[in-house]
């Protein structure tokens, strides 16, 4: 099978970094711009030819259900008033297209993934993490992944190259040969301490996996944290199953921090097309 039609996000988490912002909104809803970051996901996945997109939710996170819902009232009064309803655009998911379900204790991304495992069924799926915001130069980062995915099948992680200093803050890859943007995977090594890395090569919350993986997360013992970690189901499929990471063309802004968030509504602030000059204008007046 090697077209992937449902993908996971997985947006049970508390936004706890966030607070007070998250104390009634869903961080994944909070604008970067004027798109809530779920939406630039949701976005990007429709681009990579995704048909099923299913939310692992949690308690309070019914207004991400609002979010991609027909909001009636609005829409009526937008058409009454001859305005068109472009900015709604990608917003209306249909029931088929949308499909939410609970995670119902916070147990880590493994088992929020776990959780959608009779929807995903006997079928290759994608996974994407809405608090990382990639922007693809020419398309977008699943619609890369896919392209790939085509060529040799199996199970996929997108890889960003960092600064080697970086290494320890993320999952790595142990890399095998390397073939333009492919690399095989030979291990995931999870924040190597400095120097020990065995490549520049992190891992930006974007994967492509075998329907296989749901059995081993069902089993999965609780790992770093106390969590069930995806990496470690992950990592089994290393040998028995093709294993590839595929190198990103863009940019990634880390939106689980503030640092990361401020920085991604400033940058697409400031190339957007109504207000980018004005903003950037402003930036270098205010810097002196």
């Amino acid at each position: 099978e090697l077209t992937i039609r449902k993908a996971v996000f997985p947006v049970a988490g508390l936004g706890t970094r966030f607070l007070p912002a998250t104390k009634a909104v869903p961080k994944e809803l909070l604008p970067v711009v004027d798109r809530p970051l779920v939406q630039y996901a949701v976005d990007e996945a429709l681009e990579a030819g995704i048909e099923t997109m299913i939310f692992v939710t949690g308690r309070n996170k019914g207004a991400i259900e609002d979010h991609f819902d027909v909001a009636y009232e609005l829409e009526r009064i937008q058409a009454d008033r001859g305005k068109p309803l472009d900015a709604l655009k990608g917003t209306r998911l249909t029931p088929g297209n949308a499909i939410f379900v609970r995670q119902q204790e916070p147990r880590g991304l493994g088992h929020a993934v776990w959780c959608a495992r009779d929807i995903i069924g006997d079928e290759p799926f994608a996974i994407i993490l809405p608090d990382e915001l990639l922007i693809g130069r020419e398309k977008g980062c699943l619609a890369q992944m896919v392209a790939q995915y085509e060529k040799v099948g199996g199970n996929l992680v997108c890889a960003l190259e960092v600064p080697m200093e970086e290494t320890p803050s993320y999952g790595i890859i142990d890399p095998g040969a390397r073939d333009g943007v492919l690399t095989e995977v030979k291990g995931l090594v999870e924040k190597p301490k400095l120097g020990t890395a065995p490549s520049n090569l992190m891992l930006p919350g974007r994967y492509i996996l075998q329907p296989e993986v749901m059995g081993l997360l069902a089993t999965q013992e609780a790992g770093a944290g106390g969590e069930v970690q995806l990496t470690d189901s992950m990592a089994k499929l290393i040998g028995k199953q093709p294993f590839h990471g595929v190198t990103f063309d863009g940019e990634r802004f880390d939106c689980g921090s503030k640092l990361g968030f401020a920085q991604a509504n400033f940058a697409l602030a400031c190339r957007d097309a109504a207000m980018g000059a004005e903003l950037r204008g402003w930036a270098k007046a205010l810097l002196g």
